[in-house]
């Protein structure tokens, strides 16, 4: 596989796959994690329960377990490099579309559109960037790392815009902040459209190998747990903060942190990720996420906060990462887009019932630390789980 610029000059990898990275930075690290820092507010204005709230992601979630079931059958007819354009406009769109009306309706075929384009755009660029990391074996954890750091991007970009915008704007400025970061989106957008991606060169055009789900059920188990599992986190922890007084500055602070701490995942976890073929590396990066994710429990300080969206960022990203380079180490290349899809699948079940779930313990229970506590048990669950998966020795997937 090559990706090429106008001037026909190859590109090192590393750029290569930071180009591909945009596609998850508007499609998650924007498009799904902004809601967060806008929830609050949108909260306020519209008059939502928290499972009003989490019904938000919910269809978001929905979305991207539709958007990663047929991005395999899409790829396959309309290639990897149309698939990954595709769904990134149409997280674009989505953004923009949050900006028109309160409706919740609206809203909802909004949050919807934006699952689906980010699952097209973070499935298909995976399977590009794991192409190119395979093209330098000794580096390819550390490669991949640098596509799944893409999110840290878009969430800190985010983190940087959206508080002060609601500050400075006052009550009811929500879809300010979203049209703003359409805008920006779209400013991101442009490399991954102006750039050739030969699709061709390198990768199989046999029709994709089947995916066998038993040998790795457990792992999938261990992935379904880490979609649900961090999902309290995400959608709530800054309204959490918000509760216990945080304004804008503190607000924007823990969430540029959260973002940051991903640029060093790549340094941080690529021996990990590299010493073991089964589940053990993801188990080790889960482990230390539900880690991450229990510790606001324990103190609301300054430090404690701080300590928290490192560990987690840090974490949250390598996750997903780790999954990436167990398909690489334990399938045949025209088997990796299948792959890749049922990993995101699994995790796309798991974040559909996560938000329900997390709204309704909420809205129950009258406080956020019941639904966090509940998240870092899940993610602790799904450590175990994954910790059983054994190496399939590169066995190839049948029916």
């Amino acid at each position: 596989m090559t990706l090429i610029d106008r001037t026909d000059a190859p590109a090192h990898p590393a750029r290569l796959i930071l180009v591909l990275s945009l596609a998850p930075t508007v499609g998650l690290g924007i498009g799904r994690f902004a809601y967060s820092l806008v929830l609050p507010d949108m909260r306020d204005a519209l008059v939502w329960s928290y499972s009003a709230a989490g019904f938000m992601n919910t269809v978001n979630a929905a979305g991207y377990l539709v958007g990663a079931l047929i991005t395999s059958r899409l790829s396959t007819r309309f290639g990897l490099s149309a698939v990954l354009r595709a769904g990134t406009l149409a997280c674009v769109l989505s953004l923009a579309l949050c900006a028109l009306s309160g409706n919740f309706v609206l809203l909802s075929f909004a949050r919807l559109l934006a699952g689906v384009g980010a699952a097209l755009a973070f499935v298909a660029g995976g399977a590009l960037a794991t192409t190119i990391a395979q093209s330098q074996p000794a580096r390819s954890g550390f490669l991949l790392s640098l596509f799944y750091a893409g999110p840290g991007l878009g969430i800190l970009a985010s983190g940087l815009i959206a508080p002060f915008l609601l500050q400075g704007f006052g009550p009811g400025s929500w879809w300010i902040v979203w049209l703003v970061l359409a805008l920006v989106s779209a400013a991101m957008t442009v490399p991954l459209l102006t750039i050739a991606i030969d699709t061709d060169a390198g990768m199989s055009t046999s029709t994709p190998a089947r995916f066998a789900i038993a040998p790795v059920a457990v792992y999938l188990g261990g992935y379904f747990l880490f979609g649900a599992g961090y999902i309290a986190y995400m959608t709530f922890m800054i309204a959490y903060v918000r509760d216990a007084g945080g304004g804008a500055a503190a607000q924007s602070a823990f969430w540029c942190l959260i973002g940051a701490s991903a640029f060093v995942t790549p340094w941080v976890w690529r021996r990990v990720m590299a010493r073991d073929q089964g589940g053990v590396s993801t188990a080790i990066i889960l482990g230390v996420l539900a880690l991450g994710a229990a510790m606001p429990l324990f103190g609301m300080s300054v430090g404690l906060l701080a300590a928290s969206a490192l560990v987690f960022g840090v974490s949250f990203f390598a996750v997903v990462a780790s999954t990436t380079a167990f398909v690489r180490f334990n399938y045949p290349q025209p088997a990796w887009p299948g792959a890749i899809a049922a990993m995101t699948i699994a995790f796309g079940i798991g974040q559909t019932l996560g938000p329900l779930a997390v709204g309704a313990i909420t809205d129950a229970m009258g406080s956020l630390s019941y639904a966090l506590n509940v998240s870092a048990v899940t993610l602790a669950v799904g450590a175990i789980a994954s910790a059983f998966q054994r190496p399939l020795r590169r066995a190839k997937p049948s029916s």
